[in-house]
């Protein structure tokens, strides 16, 4: 007696075994699309507190308050700047940073070198914690104790130098304690009797010796930068997976069909002689036809489905550009390199050079035409590029051109800017001739009255 062969049965074992993966990741990150709070995009693994957890996970829930995204961690409440899912950052800043009254920095963020473990015997043992989700770059920022203070501090306390904390000018408030920084690096033997840590953050500077109170809090309120890593991506992420998985079973079933209709036959109950020649060739007819298209019709379904999807994204992707074009007030977008080099054309259309890159004309997805800086390559790590694209962004001004966004991948570094469509102001401003402006035409385009 014939019997199905072995690998058929392995390959319907196998497509069987991964679909269960593949429908339990999906209802893991069903794919949401985008939601906006303010000008920041969130989407998966980030969610809203409103939205359905299916959008995204638990530990990546953010609340909306006032058109600003507030993400909650384990010490403290961030406000979020910015979240780069294509590098899995999040540009974050301490809510009582930003706030313009006697607000302290106590929130703590993650830590994880040993310099923010060596003092668990002062004070609180909460003001440090290790997080296995997300973490800061060490080597960009230090570390600065906030240290909460019974006795005022008039003077250095061996060798330690304590910076006042308050910015107020009335200090200290209702409780009576003092507030003071101190240089994440300070020895055991420099803190004070009185003193016990309440928070250690991180600042972009090698110590705060000799700065003033402000000159800290103007640090700490361009933020800080954190990665994210999930502890267990799912297997199958994606629509597409999911189609695969289902096409692999069904193309298993169709065979082991196949192969059950040529075993039977030849295994006819009750059959004294083989069927004749004409009832195999009409099985095995059968058999094709039914195979074959329902193969072409697998086929032809998941390239519609993917098209779709591909169509969804594009439209998601012109929806957040129209939204932020819309505002008056947004933060740059971030694209990638790959984006750029799509909306230049490959760096067709060179506009002009000059010391700092070359300018390309390019094209949004929404037809919108830009100016695209292809900035020379930069021997830095990006994050001095980074803050000062952050601060030019939120400049708006009717006679300034609009920066749209940036990109910063590695060496790559890129500037996107409103298209000019009569050219740039210096070919008035400096040009000898006829067309050259005035002092007091120079002078309202400036103040923004021209």
């Amino acid at each position: 007696m014939a019997t199905p062969k072995l690998p058929l049965l392995c390959l319907l074992a196998l497509a069987l075994f991964s679909f269960p993966h593949a429908s339990t990741a999906r209802s893991i990150n069903t794919p949401c699309g985008f939601t906006l709070c303010g000008n920041l995009s969130i989407r998966y693994p980030f969610r809203l507190t409103t939205e359905p957890q299916s959008c995204g996970l638990k530990r990546f829930e953010l609340l909306c308050d006032n058109n600003r995204a507030i993400f909650p961690m384990d010490r403290g409440n961030f406000y979020v700047q910015h979240i780069f899912n294509d590098n899995q950052t999040i540009h974050i800043v301490d809510v009582n940073v930003d706030k313009d009254d006697c607000s302290i920095p106590l929130s703590s963020l993650p830590f994880g070198s040993p310099t923010s473990r060596k003092f668990p015997q002062i004070g609180a043992t909460s003001y440090t914690y290790l997080d296995t989700e997300f973490e800061f770059d060490t080597f960009t920022y230090e570390e600065m104790f906030v240290m909460n203070c019974s006795t005022k501090m008039n003077k250095s306390w061996s060798g330690a130098n304590y910076i006042n904390a308050c910015r107020c000018s009335s200090c200290p408030p209702t409780n009576k304690n003092y507030f003071y920084f101190l240089d994440g690096g300070t020895a055991a033997s420099a803190f004070h009797p009185s003193c016990t840590v309440e928070a250690l953050v991180p600042i972009s500077l090698q110590n705060i010796n000799g700065l003033s109170t402000f000159d800290i809090y103007r640090r700490l309120r361009m933020g800080t930068q954190i990665t994210w890593s999930l502890q267990s991506k799912p297997r199958w992420g994606s629509a597409v997976n999911v189609l695969q998985s289902l096409f692999w079973v069904l193309v298993g079933l169709l065979l082991l069909y196949a192969e059950s209709m040529m075993a039977l036959v030849h295994v006819l109950p009750s059959a004294t002689s083989p069927p004749s020649k004409e009832i195999q060739i009409f099985l095995v007819t059968i058999t094709g036809i039914i195979l074959v298209r329902t193969l072409l019709g697998i086929s032809c379904l998941t390239v519609l489905i993917i098209r779709k999807l591909r169509r969804r994204h594009l439209s998601v992707d012109d929806a957040i550009e129209n939204f932020l074009q819309s505002q008056k007030n947004f933060m740059p977008i971030r694209y990638s390199y790959a984006e750029i080099k799509k909306i230049t054309g490959g760096f067709k259309n060179k506009l002009g050079q000059g010391g700092f890159g070359t300018m390309f004309k390019g094209k949004l997805q929404s037809g919108k035409l830009v100016a695209v800086k292809l900035l020379k390559e930069s021997k830095g790590n990006g994050q001095d590029f980074i803050n000062e694209v952050a601060t030019i962004g939120r400049i708006h001004h009717v006679n300034v051109v609009q920066l749209i966004g940036f990109c910063v991948e590695r060496k790559k570094q890129a500037l996107v800017y409103d298209f000019m469509i009569n050219g740039s102001l210096d070919k008035f401003i400096f040009s000898s001739g006829s067309s050259s402006l005035s002092w007091e035409k120079m002078f309202e385009i400036v103040v923004g009255v021209g």
